[in-house]
C-alpha cells in the first residue's frame, strides 16, 4: 500500500513537471502559433470580403480569378 501511494505521487509529480514544460516553456511556441492563426484568419476574412465584392461588381473577372486560384 506504501508503494502505491508512492507511485501514484512520483506519477503526479512527472504530470506537473510536463505541465509545467509544455505551459512554460512551450508557451511561447504556442502564443505564436495563436498569433499567426489569427493573422492569417484576418487575411482569409479580407480576402475573401474583397473576392465577394469583385464578384457583385464584376463577375467576368471573378470567374477568371476562381479559374486560376480554384483550378
Amino acid at each position: 500500500m506504501l508503494k502505491t501511494i508512492f507511485v501514484v505521487g512520483v506519477f503526479t509529480l512527472l504530470g506537473l513537471f510536463a505541465l509545467k514544460l509544455v505551459f512554460g516553456v512551450l508557451g511561447f511556441a504556442f502564443s505564436l502559433f495563436g498569433g499567426l492563426l489569427f493573422l492569417a484568419l484576418k487575411i482569409a476574412l479580407i480576402g475573401g470580403a474583397v473576392y465577394l465584392v469583385i464578384r457583385i461588381v464584376s463577375p467576368s473577372t471573378a470567374a477568371k480569378l476562381r479559374a486560376t486560384w480554384g483550378g
